[in-house]
């Protein structure tokens, strides 16, 4: 009777953990349909910002532009008023007219120095600000491209994972099908008021669900592998990991399995 029960046991185990593999799939596809929107979102987040600070460089290096031609105006005005004054200068008649002449050129040529050093400044801040645009112009093209091939990748993603959706569905209906229906019951209560997995092996004693150690007794019953348990903390199912051996290929049955089977016939025998 005992080794009756393991082998339904060990069936419904590996059909369980069969069905969670599937739902791992569905839960993958899920999460890149919410972070393919999300990825978008982050990046025209960060290509808008990009793009501000690239506006807020144009604006002043034209801002800069301008006063670079105001000043350059201002100054050749100023350098042809100076030689204008200076013609002046050789035709004056009195000592009077001569001073005040002189006076008004020094006045002249310390403005025009005192714009030419304006200048000399603003190139500066020009030079700078046009490095600055040449960098962000970098970042700013390299995020619209980026953007670009999102936006035209985008649909044919979604349309992908809708796709698989849809197969792993079809998979997991055949799946369930040939689970008992109060085991499936079982799962799927407990699937839809815990986090994402259902099903957890439990190795060293630790419940690979929720990182806590199983109760002693409950340890000793999970390797009897004769019923299904929960996890007295995290209320998952859980199984023994020496019990079967988990590949891409599925669940094929592990050391732990016979050896459950011979302790479940010696104790049958005794």
């Amino acid at each position: 009777m005992n080794t009756m029960n393991n082998a339904v046991y060990f069936e419904q185990i590996r059909q369980l953990v069969e069905l969670q593999k599937v739902d791992d799939d569905i839960h993958m596809v899920k999460q890149q349909l919410e972070r393919a929107p999300n990825e978008l979102k982050s990046l025209e987040q960060r290509f808008s910002a990009t793009e501000a600070q690239r506006n807020y460089i144009l604006d002043k290096l034209s801002h800069l532009q301008d006063q670079q031609k105001r000043l350059s105006h201002e100054i050749d005005d100023d350098s042809a008023r100076i030689k204008k004054s200076k013609n002046k200068l050789m035709q004056v008649g009195n000592q009077r007219e001569y001073h005040a002449m002189m006076r008004e050129m020094d006045s002249m040529e310390r403005i025009n120095r005192s714009r030419e050093e304006e200048k000399a400044t603003l190139l500066e801040e020009l030079q700078s600000q046009n490095e600055a645009l040449t960098e962000i112009n970098a970042t700013y093209n390299a995020l619209k491209a980026e953007l670009e091939e999102k936006h035209s990748s985008m649909d044919v993603k979604l349309q992908t994972a809708r796709d698989d959706l849809e197969k792993l569905a079809e998979r997991r209906a055949l799946v369930g099908a040939a689970i008992p229906r109060p085991v499936f019951q079982r799962y799927e209560f407990i699937r839809k008021r815990l986090e994402h997995p259902v099903i957890v092996a439990v190795k060293d004693g630790i419940c690979s669900g929720c990182h806590i150690a199983v109760p002693p007794q409950s340890f000793i019953e999970l390797q009897r592998g004769q019923q299904i348990l929960s996890c007295p903390n995290c209320q998952r199912l859980i199984f023994w990991c020496e019990h079967f051996s988990l590949d891409d290929e599925g669940v094929s049955p592990g050391a732990g399995q016979q050896e459950a089977e011979e302790m479940a016939d010696a104790a049958q025998e005794s």
